[in-house]
């Protein structure tokens, strides 16, 4: 735009030479003499060697339009650009502060499944342990009276055996003399011929004194 009304300005005054140009003939008049004059007038007005955005005469417009573009710049950016990439970052915001919330409570319910799976697990530790301390107790406890029971079985039978052993004995004792009265009389009867029954006795009775 500054750059147009460079141009512009430059264009001024080949306009005014052509109209101050004297007058002439129709017929003789050349159709490309205002080419000429406009191509003369432009390529004069860059005699300076300046570039035109570098010219101080046209730094009061381009500062104007800098200034109306960097308006524009800005409230495009206040008042669309700045607005949609915050309603963007604060949707991500959103989400990410959704999924860490979701993240700690599936880690508060881990902890928690962790610790009631803990808790289930001692529970039945114990229960376990105090089965087998009653199945111990329990087994001991049958163990002890199946042996006392055989126990007294045997010291039953034992006692009894003992009574029957003494019971015989004393019975054998009973019947030693005559056992032995019978006998002598059989040996003496077949040394000396016959002898009475109660010589034999005596005899034994006073051979065992």
């Amino acid at each position: 735009m500054m750059v147009t009304q460079a141009y512009a300005q430059e264009a001024a005054a080949p306009a005014e030479e052509h109209v101050e140009a004297p007058a002439t003939d129709a017929t003789h008049a050349d159709p490309t003499a205002d080419t000429h004059a406009t191509t003369e007038a432009h390529g004069g007005g860059h005699d300076s060697g300046v570039f035109p955005p570098f010219d101080p005469a046209t730094f009061p417009s381009q500062l104007l339009w800098l200034a109306i573009t960097f308006g524009a710049l800005y409230l495009l950016m206040s008042k669309i650009a700045l607005p949609r990439i915050g309603g963007i970052l604060e949707n991500r915001k959103s989400i990410i502060d959704a999924d860490l919330a979701a993240a700690d409570a599936s880690r508060q319910k881990t902890d928690a499944a962790i610790a009631a799976y803990e808790a289930a697990l001692a529970a039945a530790k114990a229960k376990a342990q105090g089965i087998a301390n009653e199945s111990r107790e329990a087994i001991t406890a049958d163990l002890a009276a199946k042996r006392s029971a055989v126990e007294a079985d045997l010291t039953a039978k034992v006692t009894a055996a003992e009574a029957r052993i003494s019971a015989t004995k004393t019975e054998a004792l009973t019947h030693v003399d005559e056992i032995a009265t019978e006998t002598a009389q059989t040996v003496v009867t077949q040394l000396v011929g016959d002898v009475s029954a109660d010589s034999v006795r005596a005899a034994v009775a006073k051979a065992k004194e």
